[in-house]
């Protein structure tokens, strides 16, 4: 009796998905279990910034935590994965000031606290958009969870962090070459700097003495710089005390051309004597290098340039002039004034502002730094502990060490308006320093500092200040942190992941999260790194919206590894949309031959054929293999092998066997095979629920089952009982001897429909009984119009044979195949199976690999080489048939 089934002839991701979301969103599916016996198992999102809606690495990133949130709580862990966004300064910032410049606003036309306002706007439409993405990529994030770095809770853990650095001497303030962005008027931290070729120039400029000095019969001496327009700001120039060139020249004087100011030659080493002249101009306020030469002489520091970078009243008759327009008029005055020697045209590399992409100024700034060396080597030191930190892949551990061993000072403050703000405040009167997570009681008595902290600042306390710290009786906190797993790109080793390390171990005591799984950038189908600017970025949810989330979902995790790039396409999509069709259609098959069934039930062990044992066993090797490989992270594979077992296994071989039985008279036969059809089919879509939750629960709920939703069903568990090596061996000689069949026929062109003699020859008693006891099978798929299975069969000399393990399948063809074609065929055969034979002959007479690799291995060689010397015996005896029966 058929089933009514309420499932389209063909998958429709459209109306699978529609109010799927909202259903599992009323039902509460996606909060934590709340049952105390239940092992934890936590995930934080990597917040996203709202600065603009999610791209196709957001998918894939947000895909992988979702595969594992979901396994982890049809597993019976107590599971929370927790959402939020980022404030993102400077990127934020920048984006909201571009949309007023449009307008012809600036930020300071409105003031401070109305375009932090405009912000917030910005900020709500944009976490607006998030979360319909994150609804349509069907992400089971608890939302009565959600958290946003600016908002109260975490500004106040923010300002905790702050002020217990600084009185622990870990935060301090200082005057320092730091990394300035002039369009967006902040100070940038080393990584937020871009290095790129620029085309520029060394410009050699006279710097005369100034006095009567003479210098290789010359009144000057000559500098080379690449950036005339810093000039104004020299306060010394430098040789390197091994010069001998320039050992009577120390201490003498010369004058800056232009301003016509007196500065001293003084010896440092921090002068390569082999560049360019080997003299240098030592500018303190504008290069970092020069600066600690500065503070090693006690030179002053002038700074010949303001925010936005235009010149100053430092720079004399060049004060107001943007800092490039500066240059080119000071090259033409050096060239007008006779100073200028020659200009050598050069490509070199120039920082570049991450976010604005202006070329950064080294700019002499006070600033908020991070004392990071304390910080740095308690994290290299917990890398040492059973408590490390597990980097997937294990090499970018390496990657995270070296730059903890290399780490500089943190620059944290920021020049910005969007951010936290740095609960430091100043004396009007006395200048005094008060730092404090509260303002001061008399607060018309002081001014707080304008700037805001580096959005890494709040982002590096994600893991435990979403969980409730500094709260520490939080329930979260003590429930979830650390938490297990963190899925990110490795981009963000230096950014984001090495200062959630520190900062959890600073204050907590205990890393942020045990795993660490690192994923690669998106390109294109070239391999090329997707980008607006070059018009090769691809909108996920357009991919959606044409293949359905599920088929991204399947295709942003199919073929992958931990830390590589992912190479996108369409087609790639388009293949992921084929294989859930196919799955759509095999459960409507299946489903529709369930008749009244209430809830699959297995029948007795005994009462299993072969198909049955076949597919049981496949079925729990594929659970292991699964199971084994998400714990690995490696979900190409767990993929692989969910592909290769629904779509051959199961699809081609037991839904195409089963209807042998359902088309048949025998009522218990067809009630096991409903049975089976189901409990497997039922176990599939568990094992694809968490890289395919949409379609999953579609046809989960259109089959018998117990339970609200698949989202909170037991995942499956290995069974020892199912596994069968012997149903597993006869089933694969069964499905060889149809594939001879088959291929034989495809060779010939002879249509499935007609009839054709199949002969099987087998001198295995075991494997004569099994194609005997299974001959139906061999009947439905090779359709013949006479079967014979046995030791003495007389092949006929005109018949196509396939050999396979232990036995040859012949057809007798009459006037269906040509005699040259055949031996042809076979003598290609030959060759096959010989290169085979020689192939395993080298391999074990190789000691090295006899004697290193497993015993396992090693005898698997041997039954390789044993089953292809007989393929290739009776090969060998077909061909010989064939040519004496062309030669008579």
């Amino acid at each position: 009796m058929a089933r009514e089934v309420d499932m389209s002839t063909k998958y429709d991701p459209t109306s699978v998905e529609a109010g799927m979301y909202k259903k599992w969103l009323d039902e509460d599916v996606f909060k934590p279990s709340g049952n105390p016996e239940a092992k934890p198992y936590s995930i934080v999102l990597p917040p996203p910034n709202v600065t603009g809606k999610l791209h196709l690495g957001h998918a894939w990133n947000t895909t992988l935590q979702d595969m594992l949130i979901r396994q982890k709580r049809m597993q019976g862990y107590d599971t929370v994965w927790i959402p939020g966004m980022d404030h993102a300064g400077i990127a934020t910032q920048a984006k909201v000031e571009a949309m007023l410049n449009e307008q012809g606003i600036s930020r300071y036309d409105l003031g401070r606290e109305k375009f932090v306002d405009k912000v917030w706007e910005w900020k709500d439409d944009f976490a607006d958009t998030i979360h319909k993405q994150w609804a349509k990529l069907g992400l089971s994030l608890d939302y009565s969870r959600e958290r946003f770095t600016l908002d109260d809770g975490l500004s106040k853990a923010v300002r905790k962090v702050f002020v217990d650095l600084y009185n622990q001497g870990l935060i301090y303030r200082g005057e320092y070459i730091i990394n300035w962005d002039p369009k967006a008027r902040t100070a940038l931290s080393d990584i937020e700097v871009i290095h790129k070729d620029d085309q520029g120039a060394f410009y050699h400029v006279k710097y005369p003495f100034a006095d009567d000095t003479k210098f290789n019969g010359k009144d000057y001496i000559e500098i080379a710089t690449t950036r005339p327009e810093t000039m104004m700001g020299d306060t010394a120039v430098a040789v390197n005390p091994s010069d001998e060139r320039y050992k009577d020249l120390v201490g003498k004087k010369v004058v800056v051309p232009l301003v016509n100011r007196t500065i001293p030659i003084i010896a440092d080493q921090y002068v390569d004597p082999e560049f360019e002249t080997g003299m240098v101009k030592i500018t303190p306020a504008h290069d970092p290098n020069d600066f600690k030469v500065g503070n090693r002489h006690d030179l002053k520091r002038i700074n010949t340039m303001n925010e936005d970078a235009t010149m100053n009243e430092n720079a004399g008759k060049y004060d107001g002039m943007d800092r490039f327009d500066a240059r080119k008029a000071m090259v033409k005055d050096l060239k007008d004034q006779g100073l200028m020697i020659k200009i050598d045209p050069i490509v070199h590399s120039v920082g570049h502002s991450e976010r604005t992409g202006v070329q950064v100024e080294a700019r002499l700034s006070t600033q908020w730094f991070v004392k990071m060396k304390p910080l740095a080597q308690k994290a290299m030191e917990n890398q040492k502990t059973k408590d490390s930190v597990n980097f997937i892949p294990e090499r970018f551990e390496h990657t995270f060490m070296q730059w903890m061993e290399n780490v500089h000072d943190w620059v944290i403050s920021r020049q910005l308006w969007w951010g936290h703000r740095i609960p430091a405040w100043y004396n009007n009167q006395t200048g005094k320093i008060y730092v404090g997570e509260k303002a001061p009681k008399d607060p018309e008595n002081w001014t707080q500092d304008p700037d805001v902290l580096d959005t890494w600042f709040s982002s590096a306390l994600w893991p435990f200040t979403t969980l409730g710290w500094p709260d520490i009786d939080s329930k979260d906190y003590q429930r979830y942190f650390p938490t297990n797993t963190l899925v990110t790109g490795y981009d963000l080793v230096f950014f984001w992941i090495s200062r959630m390390i520190f900062q959890s171990l600073h204050f907590t005591g205990k890393r942020p999260f045990k795993n660490v799984l690192l994923h690669g950038l998106i390109r294109d189908e070239h391999g090329v790194k997707m980008s607006k600017s070059l018009g090769n970025g691809i909108d996920p949810m357009d991919v959606i919206d044409q293949y359905g989330a599920d088929a991204l979902r399947w295709c942003l995790s199919t073929g992958t590894t931990p830390g590589q790039d992912m190479k996108f396409s369409y087609s790639k999509v388009e293949s992921a949309w084929n294989f859930v069709n196919k799955i759509w259609n095999a459960s409507r098959y299946v489903i529709m031959n369930l008749g009244d069934m209430k809830q699959p039930k297995l029948p007795a062990q005994s009462e299993w054929n072969l198909a049955d044992r076949w597919i049981l066993s496949k079925l729990n090797h594929v659970v292991n293999h699964v199971t084994e490989e998400y714990d690995k992270f490696n979900f190409g594979e767990a993929n692989r092998s969910l592909y290769d077992f629904i779509w051959n296994d199961f699809c081609d071989w037991y839904i195409e066997m089963s209807k042998e039985i359902l088309t048949g008279s025998d009522e218990v036969a067809k009630e096991n095979t409903r049975n089976i059809l189901a409990y497997v089919l039922d176990q599939i879509l568990r094992l694809l629920q968490p890289v395919m939750p949409f379609v999953t629960e579609k046809i989960w709920l259109s089959m018998p089952h117990v339970g609200k939703s698949l989202v909170v069903a037991d995942y499956p568990a290995n069974h020892d009982e199912f596994n069968d090596s012997q149903a597993e061996s006869d089933m694969n000689h069964l499905i060889d001897v149809i594939k001879a069949v088959r291929n034989i026929r495809s060779e010939v062109n002879a249509p499935l429909s007609s009839p054709v003699d199949i002969l099987v020859k087998t001198d295995d008693p075991e494997l004569k009984k099994v194609l005997e006891d299974n001959s139906d099978y061999i009947d439905r798929f090779g359709h013949p119009n006479k079967l014979e299975i046995g030791t003495d069969i007389n092949i006929p000399k005109l018949a196509m044979t396939s050999v396979i393990t232990d036995a040859e399948i012949s057809i007798p063809l009459d006037e269906l195949i040509d005699l040259n074609d055949e031996k042809t065929r076979l003598q290609k055969e030959v060759q096959k199976f010989e290169a085979e034979v020689q192939r395993a002959q080298k391999k074990l007479a190789n000691k090295k690999f006899v004697e290193n690799a497993p015993e396992a291995v090693v005898n698997e060689q041997k039954e390789k080489q044993k089953d292809n010397e007989n393929k290739l015996k009776a090969v060998q005896i077909r061909l010989k048939d064939v040519e004496d029966a062309l030669n008579k």
